[in-house]
């Protein structure tokens, strides 16, 4: 990338705020040395970790590496022969234990934060050097007794032979003969050795070593021969000691450096982490995202079909500014690949330019960006900026010299496949040629197939991107009624400079401003009442647009509230058929058993008055079954059908037995149509025409010659058994219909009805429901171990 323009648009302080989200000093080097890439591939891996950072800290919002250090200089130096101090041993052990938490947790969301798990598979663990270290160093930083036996048993010897030390100069400080003679009864401590405080005047009454003198001199400390011995025993004994403690981090040391190189990875690519981790604690702080990279397929980046691929930004903001900045919607290259910016002074015109150049060198470098969803960016391969006053006093260049300088540099450094961004093209010289000389530079940039972005105030320069194919104009928007500028960037129309009322706006004269209208070129004054027009059409037109979707959302919500209203009210009369049917069947058991019960009586007396009340039964039953109620039509729409009339039946036709779930074909029709013969399986039954439905296309659950489908037989759950157990006696008699007609359908030889002993009422109601039953053969009670009498096994 150009650095000249990564400093115009100030890219380094965006690696400076990245910097800050970095939780350690190697991961903050990668931050500050950030560059943008041109791969891409790259680009496109950048910004997929950096979007599963974000969903890592949606997920564990604790994240973090923890206590980790660069260690690597440390390492090298291990690495050497040098023996590490503690603290750093201690630093090691707390990223090495960072490195395995890190990896650990990162492997357990590795389906989440795919690319985050790649980085951390690489990270090599050192269980066996954190156990080690942990083991020999205290959290201190003090070398543990459990470091070696040796350091143990040195340390124990150490505090014997201080103590014995200590008891002797104690009893010497407190025995008769000496105690006039010490300073104080107390034991002090000199060069390592222990001495008692010995008044001057009786130096030659305490045999011993003078090892310091008080500064008055009236005061000797002298160590006694009594502990001289046992001094050095002391320290021989603190020698051995620190040799030891030499040995125990030489041979800690040496454990870290035999693995330099796996910890040295581990590093950077702990580091890696935390990059990705800090650019997702800024996308929240700065409410960023990782747009679409706009790459077309089969073709290098940057192109498509010969032409620029498209850049747009939706809501971008420009990441430096402080407060609200306004967003900023802009696109190019579907149509052009030229864009000039107009607009008044002060009106945002640079600040659009680098919010585009900002974000792109951004997106490129893997960070999120402050833009709405739908933005999308192609990856370019440099970005040239020609932006701002940089008058070179040294090499005594005038603007205008160093503007031309720069626009020389770019134009022969930039490809179709680069980003340019010019500001003020053309100024700081006669307008007249300042113009022809912007015309001309933007004309090769189109003609090369390079996006480029250029402010200016030139009408010339308006009217050029308007007649040019390739260009086009957008504007600063002005507020005429308020005289302020917007900061809102329209693509498509020219704006004006408006300088005559920026300047009134400022405080100058009304006279002055008269003068100057008045000198101005007529034609240019009819140019700006012409745009100030447009302006006004626009914002119209932008306004009946937003009322039109505003209309057009709540057209939107009534349909779906209305859509919902109307699937409540098809399913809540979907609901009342149902019900309505199981109530009718139900009511159609009853008057079932009513038939069974009279069939019965019929049976047990041939009395005249039994038949005569048989008969009355029967009348009655008749004279219900003709009512209102079992005259109704069936309506399919319960059951998912069309509203609209009922489909005649033929034969051929695909129909559903409704009471039973069952499903055949008719083979042939009876009595006017209302008889239906239907093969289901491998049996043929006879049926009303109100009792079925016709399935109009096969599906699930269709019947084929010699398959019977049935979603469930009544009472059958797979087995040949009906447990009548605890059921009251008025629903027995249907509930075994059911049953043997299910079972006769299902060619089952022979059943088992289980009523049990208890009072013997259902046993009772079963069999004299069997023997007038037209689908049984015979029946008998259990065998023994089939369940005795509280069993009825019946012949079908």
């Amino acid at each position: 990338m150009d650095n000249s323009s990564l400093d115009m648009l100030e890219f380094p302080k965006i690696r400076e705020i990245l910097a800050g989200y970095t939780s350690f000093s190697a991961s903050r080097e990668l931050a500050l040395s950030l560059k943008p890439s041109v791969d891409a591939d790259v680009v496109s891996l950048l910004l997929q970790q950096s979007g599963e950072a974000r969903r890592l800290l949606s997920l564990k919002p604790d994240f973090s590496i923890g206590g980790a250090h660069d260690i690597r200089e440390t390492v090298r130096t291990a690495a050497k022969g040098k023996t590490l101090d503690t603290k750093m041993l201690i630093d090691v052990r707390d990223t090495l234990a960072s490195v395995r938490i890190v990896r650990s947790n990162l492997q357990k969301l590795s389906e989440q934060v795919p690319a985050l798990w790649q980085i951390a598979s690489g990270m090599a663990e050192h269980p066996d050097i954190e156990k080690e270290i942990g083991r020999c160093i205290t959290p201190s930083g003090e070398i543990a007794e459990s470091a070696s036996p040796k350091l143990a048993a040195l340390r124990r010897q150490l505090k014997e032979t201080r103590q014995r030390i200590l008891d002797k100069l104690t009893a010497m400080g407190r025995s008769k003969q000496y105690k006039d003679l010490f300073q104080e009864p107390l034991v002090t401590e000199r060069e390592g050795r222990y001495v008692v405080p010995v008044k001057a005047e009786y130096r030659k009454d305490v045999k011993g070593i003078v090892h310091d003198v008080s500064n008055t001199g009236a005061t000797l400390f002298v160590e006694p021969w009594a502990t001289v011995e046992m001094g050095n025993d002391l320290r021989q004994a603190s020698i051995e000691e620190k040799q030891e403690i030499e040995r125990i981090l030489g041979s800690l040391s040496s454990m870290v450096g035999v693995k330099e190189n796996a910890i040295c990875r581990s590093i950077g690519l702990l580091a890696e982490i935390d990059l990705a981790a800090a650019k997702a604690r800024y996308a929240e702080k700065a409410r960023a995202i990782e747009p679409d990279l706009a790459v077309p397929d089969g073709t290098a980046a940057g192109e498509k079909n010969g032409e620029c691929a498209t850049l747009r930004l939706v809501g971008a903001r420009h990441p430096l500014l402080k407060g609200t900045a306004i967003p900023l919607d802009v696109e190019i290259g579907s149509d052009f690949s030229v864009l000039i910016v107009t607009g008044p002074n002060t009106g945002g015109k640079t600040v659009a330019l680098k919010t585009i150049g900002l974000l792109t060198l951004m997106i490129q470098a893997g960070m999120p960006v402050p833009v709405s969803e739908g933005s999308s960016m192609p990856v370019f391969d440099n970005v040239f900026a020609d932006i701002g006053d940089q008058q070179s006093i040294e090499q005594t260049l005038s603007t205008f010299s160093w503007h031309v300088g720069n626009i020389v540099h770019i134009i022969r450094s930039s490809t179709r496949d680069s980003l340019v961004l010019l500001d003020e093209l053309g100024i700081s010289t006669d307008p007249g040629e300042g113009a022809a000389l912007a015309r001309s530079i933007l004309l090769h940039f189109r003609q090369s197939g390079t996006m480029t972005v250029a402010t200016t105030h030139y009408a010339d320069l308006k009217a050029f991107a308007h007649v040019t194919p390739g260009m086009q104009n957008g504007s600063m928007d002005f507020d005429p009624v308020t005289l302020l500028p917007t900061y809102h960037l329209t693509v498509g129309v020219p704006g004006g400079s408006n300088a005559l009322s920026i300047a009134s706006r400022l405080g100058l004269s009304a006279e002055i401003i008269d003068v100057a209208r008045e000198m101005m070129d007529k034609e240019s004054l009819k140019m700006d009442d012409l745009l100030a027009s447009l302006v006004g059409e626009r914002d119209r037109y932008r306004a009946l647009n937003e009322g039109l979707e505003k209309d057009k959302r709540a057209l939107e919500d009534l349909k779906s509230q209305l859509e919902a209203e109307m699937k409540k009210v098809k399913e809540e009369e979907r609901t009342l058929l149902r019900d309505t049917r199981d109530r009718l069947l139900e009511e159609a058991a009853e008057l079932q058993r009513e038939i069974h019960r009279a069939d019965i009586e019929l049976r047990k007396a041939r009395k005249k008055e039994s038949i005569e009340k048989g008969r009355k039964v029967l009348a009655g039953i008749e004279g219900r079954l003709a009512g209102e109620k079992w005259q109704v039509k069936h309506d399919r729409q319960g059951d998912g059908g069309d509203s609209g009339a009922m489909q005649p039946i033929v034969p051929g036709d695909t129909v559903r037995l409704v009471d039973r779930e069952l499903e055949g074909v008719v083979l042939s029709m009876a009595d006017e149509g209302r008889q239906l013969d239907i093969q289901i399986g491998n049996t043929r039954v006879t049926a009303n025409i109100r009792d079925v439905e016709k399935i109009e296309s096969a599906g699930i659950g269709a019947v084929s010659t010699g398959h019977l489908v049935s979603k469930s037989i009544a009472g059958l759950p797979g087995s040949r058994e009906l447990d009548l157990r605890g059921k009251r006696a008025h629903d027995i008699s249907a509930r075994l219909d059911r049953f043997l007609n299910d079972a006769f359908l299902a060619h089952f030889k022979e059943v088992r009805i289980v009523h049990g002993y208890a009072t013997g009422t259902v046993r009772t109601v079963v069999r004299d429901t069997l023997k007038g039953h037209p689908l049984v053969k015979s029946f008998r009670p259990g065998e023994k171990e089939e369940g005795g009498d509280g069993v009825t096994v019946v012949q079908l």
